[in-house]
């Protein structure tokens, strides 16, 4: 049986699952496990131009919850409580061998969980990445940002300090976060619930956008929820409500323009948010 199938049976009698369930199902939750870790598979993926999820590799993730006990981890300040199997994070044990073949700088106190992905030239900063996130090649996660479950965080992008890309880990069809490649995530900033991010995009810091988000075109006043376009400049914004203008406005987020590859590359972001 492949592994895929296992885990879908599996899945499909979830409430039996446990501790003691057969060992080639355990076999296959944890290949899948190491197989995110070190990059062969990922949660979500662009093929032929579209994002496609992966629902075994999130169900695997879930199942392993359930036939994983618990583990405390003394520290000398502190003692930890997680499941067996991604207690000790991704890094644990580590040396210089295992660092220059990983190629990624990662300063202290960034916990990284064991069945994540994180690229070469890629650097950590004080941060969080949970289980079954991806992070590409030379990319920047900021002081205090984070790196949801799941989420898939393109190349070359920064996201800034204290911004947060969520994580989607539940229902298993749902389509992760996703940051395109060389996308800039301002400061205090949050991207949830499976929005996409296009390439190349420069959000301003203070961004909140979920998929209720109404996204704002401010040249064509077009509105839509849940993609940014790639190239798109993007501020924070406010919309009356048209039928009661004395009622409270409600956040969005503004499209201010759109700018192509060469123009991105050559002007500075803080040129780009201004208007």
């Amino acid at each position: 049986m492949s592994i895929e199938k296992i885990i879908n049976e599996a899945w499909d009698n979830r409430d039996k699952v446990n501790q003691n369930s057969e060992k080639s199902l355990k076999q296959a939750i944890d290949q899948v496990i190491m197989d995110l870790d070190t990059g062969k598979s990922r949660v979500a993926e662009k093929i032929n131009g579209e994002w496609k999820t992966h629902q075994h590799l999130k169900k695997a993730i879930m199942l392993s919850f359930r036939i994983h006990g618990m583990e405390t981890l003394a520290g000398p300040y502190s003692s930890w409580r997680d499941k067996s199997n991604i207690l000790k994070g991704k890094t644990a044990g580590w040396g210089d061998k295992e660092f220059e073949e990983a190629g990624f700088r990662m300063v202290p106190n960034s916990p990284v969980r064991k069945g994540s992905f994180v690229g070469k030239n890629v650097v950590l900063m004080p941060c969080f990445v949970n289980i079954g996130a991806y992070i590409d090649q030379g990319t920047m996660m900021d002081t205090f940002s984070r790196a949801g479950s799941c989420c898939q965080i393109g190349k070359n992008c920064h996201i800034s300090a204290g911004s947060g890309v969520g994580g989607v880990l539940e229902p298993a069809q749902a389509q992760p976060t996703i940051i395109e490649d060389n996308v800039f995530l301002g400061a205090m900033s949050e991207v949830v619930e499976g929005v996409i991010v296009g390439e190349g995009s420069v959000l301003s810091m203070g961004m909140y956008i979920g998929q209720s988000t109404k996204i704002v075109d401010r040249k064509t006043g077009e509105i839509t929820y849940g993609k940014i376009p790639p190239y798109s400049v993007v501020v924070p914004g406010s919309l009356p409500d048209k039928k009661n203008p004395s009622a409270p406005s409600l956040s969005c987020a503004v499209i201010i323009k759109q700018v192509d590859e060469r123009t991105r590359s050559k002007t500075s972001i803080n040129d780009l948010l201004r208007d």
